[in-house]
């Protein structure tokens, strides 16, 4: 289904008194599903039109799962419904709950909304120009009121006269990258204007190691000695990635190992040949540096972890979305394969074709 027919479809069809089990429901429920076709991996869309009665504003999120997996708290992208189905509201917002639960619905509305004000002020103009700083969806309900409140930015189309596909799909990306930045944002203002953030932050779970100190391996059994005895916490975000990497993988007939392989993010067998598997989420746009973090650790797992066998070893970097042909082509010139997530689809170069890694022609 294109995003705009499901946009559309939801908008023309949603009615309260049709209850929880009426078409437009279903489509909520299904959206999260539909919308992974226009998100980089690793991301967590989902749909909803309320819990045992139907919502007055139906909404379809969007969660980086390092932030946060609901729309209660954090930060998350969102279309939200008007609750006369005249608009639809395209938004970078904030979880409302928790700061109305703290401080009330007066204050709590007043903290979303400075919140929200700094925020966008201290995005880059070139992120947030023609976008909306207020939105308004047609409704004294409290909740989708507290959402008014807790918007940064936003874009709102008339549901009876959408924009085309492609128009709509680079909205959502473009989202996507805003909601990257604002992130960052976010933190560097919690650090240098304290009061200016309110909202707790969630502990980041990031690669780290149990162990500290001193890491100089003498051979490659040290190496392997020390790095097993080291616990790596990966980051919701790119366990997603992994695991939708790996289900692509399995629908190709192959068998990914990534329970047994630490540190290894995953390996797999194709044609009788090993190869090993780093995943790298590209942040704020920023290939050249997630480009650059795969090949340090492929090149050193694979010195370390295959003594006597590296030269047998292939090597494959996955990211979540596309990291540009400057990119690709130095991993190819180190021989080292590239798959990443766009439109739907896992794409790669021509190493990864070679090997049937990814889609081929």
């Amino acid at each position: 289904m294109e995003l705009r027919s499901l946009i559309e479809r939801i908008g023309t069809s949603y009615d309260r008194s049709l209850g929880m089990s009426s078409d437009a429901q279903r489509l909520l429920r299904q959206a999260g599903t539909e919308l992974l076709q226009w998100l980089p991996a690793g991301y967590l869309p989902v749909g909803s039109g309320g819990k045992g009665a139907p919502a007055f504003v139906p909404w379809i999120s969007v969660f980086d799962p390092d932030e946060t997996e609901t729309a209660r708290h954090g930060m998350y992208v969102v279309y939200l419904f008007a609750e006369d189905m005249q608009t639809v509201a395209l938004s970078l917002n904030q979880g409302v709950t928790e700061l109305i639960d703290r401080f009330k619905t007066s204050r709590g509305r007043q903290l979303l909304r400075q919140q929200a004000d700094s925020i966008r002020a201290a995005l880059p103009p070139e992120l947030t120009a023609g976008l909306e700083a207020a939105i308004d969806l047609r409704t004294k309900a409290p909740l989708p009121v507290h959402y008014e409140f807790g918007n940064i930015l936003a874009t709102t189309y008339k549901l009876a006269d959408l924009p085309d596909e492609a128009t709509m799909v680079g909205d959502l990306q473009h989202f996507i990258r805003l909601y990257q930045e604002a992130l960052a944002v976010r933190e560097e203002l919690r650090q240098t204007t304290p009061d200016a953030i309110v909202t707790t932050v969630k502990r980041q779970t990031t690669s780290t190691s149990a162990k500290t100190g001193e890491f100089k391996p003498k051979n490659s059994s040290d190496y392997v000695a020390e790095i097993k005895a080291r616990t790596l916490i990966k980051s919701r975000t790119h366990e997603r990635i992994v695991e939708e990497y790996g289900k692509y993988l399995i629908s190709l007939g192959l068998d990914p190992k990534t329970t047994v392989v630490h540190p290894r993010d995953m390996t797999v067998q194709r044609d009788g040949i090993e190869w090993l598997i780093e995943v790298k989420m590209v942040r704020r746009g920023n290939a050249v540096s997630a480009t650059r973090e795969a090949i340090g650790q492929l090149l050193q797992y694979r010195h370390f972890l295959y003594p006597g066998e590296r030269e047998s070893v292939r090597m494959l970097a996955v990211f979540n979305e596309e990291v540009g042909a400057a990119c690709v082509d130095l991993l190819e010139s180190l021989h080292i394969g590239s798959v990443w997530r766009e439109h739907g689809r896992w794409l790669g170069s021509p190493l990864a074709q070679r090997a049937k890694l990814c889609r081929y022609t």
